[in-house]
């Protein structure tokens, strides 16, 4: 069992930055692929960006590609997202969820564990 905290979230210009963490509980944090996903109002969940087991191998979403960046601390169970030049539509709560995996998985069907979410709002 993972339990996932996220925190970081809050409101924003547009052009500013946050960034987001998620610690995990449990010994086997390392042994998680972990993601970020975010569901905005009226919208079905969308994938944000994922990091493998070791951090060596990364994906984004077109959407946030050269914006974000995903990054974890295996020694601190805690896995990152940094967000530079926010913009409106990525107002969004944002979810970290973790698989028992070693690729970098882009389908949330296949995440095994979710956090609680926390809110992300840009303002114009």
């Amino acid at each position: 069992q993972v339990q996932l905290v996220e925190s970081g979230g809050g409101l924003v210009q547009a052009g500013n930055s946050l960034r987001l963490s998620c610690a995990a509980s449990g010994r086997t944090f390392s042994r998680y692929t972990m993601g970020w996903f975010r569901q905005a109002p009226g919208k079905e969940r969308e994938f944000v960006a994922a990091i493998n087991r070791s951090g060596g191998s990364t994906y984004y979403a077109d959407s946030v590609k050269g914006r974000f960046t995903i990054s974890r601390d295996n020694a601190k169970n805690t896995v990152y997202l940094q967000m530079n030049s926010l913009k409106p539509e990525d107002t969004a709560v944002y979810y970290c969820a973790a698989a028992w995996s070693s690729a970098t998985i882009l389908d949330g069907r296949e995440y095994d564990y979710w956090g609680q979410g926390t809110q992300v709002t840009v303002s114009s």
